[in-house]
């Protein structure tokens, strides 16, 4: 009985030659051998690769010292692979199969089978039916995807959590938007205000100075020290509003302002859906606005993904049918 055989030190001769064996067959090498064994004839394989018949006898005379085995054999009038080949088709379908998956599985995206997890950080500042249209568009046309929905607050930094892949996709608005990712710009909004129907301005209207001195309520800031659009806005021309009430929650601020005596300043879009609930007044903001601009933001790393593109594209369709 031959004694077993030691295990080869780290470094040893055996890995040098592996990666002295993989240096010298590359992909093409593979596909050859594996077009040269289904079609079991050299002229037939050279047509369908597109190379000419001297070429495929060059790579194939290779292939067989690589394998020590003839692979191809004659028998009568026609070739026949070898034993050795017969077991070697599967093996080098399966590397083409991979290799073409390297390249296009992360591209390519499927929604019907998929179950990816799509993470989607945004503001509440939008049309209050956006996110519920969105999620329910994405699991209609991906019924085993997971949909995960954060809120931008002020503990969030979505421009680490985007370049972390925590978060696929921002949706918010800015009034100059990062330059540092990509965006693309969904919709712009009026800036009009939101008040109780027993609000003096919803029957007798307002001008600046009195809309300013009005008992405002606005979004708690998305971090320490930050201005919303609307105080932005003032502040370059010098004027600040009396605000009274801040609010973490963006979504239940339409019922305080129902019943007090409180404005919300924001875009049309919003107003309207509540206005359209509650006992409340769509008013101008007698201060000139420019528009809300909404976008959505993702970090390069997911620019050619095919799943990142099909979520970017719902988004906007979401937005569309709104």
């Amino acid at each position: 009985m031959e004694p077993l055989a030691q295990p080869t030190p780290a470094g040893g001769a055996p890995a040098a030659i592996d990666r002295t064996f993989f240096d010298r067959v590359d992909l093409h090498l593979i596909r050859v051998l594996h077009t040269v064994l289904t079609e079991r004839s050299v002229s037939r394989a050279a047509l369908r690769l597109g190379m000419n018949q001297p070429a495929v006898s060059a790579a194939l005379k290779r292939l067989r010292e690589f394998a020590a085995d003839p692979l191809l054999v004659r028998n009568g009038a026609e070739m026949v692979i070898t034993d050795v080949a017969l077991q070697m088709i599967e093996p080098a379908a399966s590397v083409l199969r991979a290799a073409e998956a390297l390249f296009t599985e992360a591209r390519a995206f499927d929604p019907r089978t998929s179950t990816q997890r799509f993470t989607i950080a945004a503001s509440d500042y939008l049309d209050p039916l956006f996110l519920p249209r969105l999620v329910t568009d994405i699991k209609r046309d991906a019924p085993l995807a997971h949909v995960e929905i954060h809120a931008l607050t002020r503990e969030a930094d979505y421009r680490a959590q985007l370049a972390q892949g925590e978060v696929d996709l921002v949706v918010g608005n800015w009034l100059q938007p990062p330059d540092d990712l990509h965006i693309a710009q969904l919709f712009s909004d009026e800036v009009v205000s939101l008040v109780g129907r027993t609000h003096p301005a919803a029957t007798s209207g307002w001008n600046a100075q009195e809309w300013l001195a009005a008992e405002h309520v606005a979004p708690m800031p998305t971090y320490p020290g930050a201005r919303g659009i609307i105080d932005q806005v003032l502040s370059s021309r010098g004027l600040r509003r009396n605000i009274v009430v801040r609010s973490a929650y963006f979504g239940l601020i339409p019922e305080m302002v129902a019943h007090s005596r409180l404005v919300l300043t924001t875009g049309r879009r919003y107003a309207e859906r509540f206005a359209a609930a509650l006992p409340l007044a769509v008013l101008p903001c007698p201060v000139p606005m420019p528009p809300m601009h909404y976008y959505q933001l993702w970090h390069p790393r997911s620019q050619h993904a095919g799943s990142a593109r099909w979520l970017r594209q719902r988004v906007k369709q979401a937005i569309a049918d709104l």
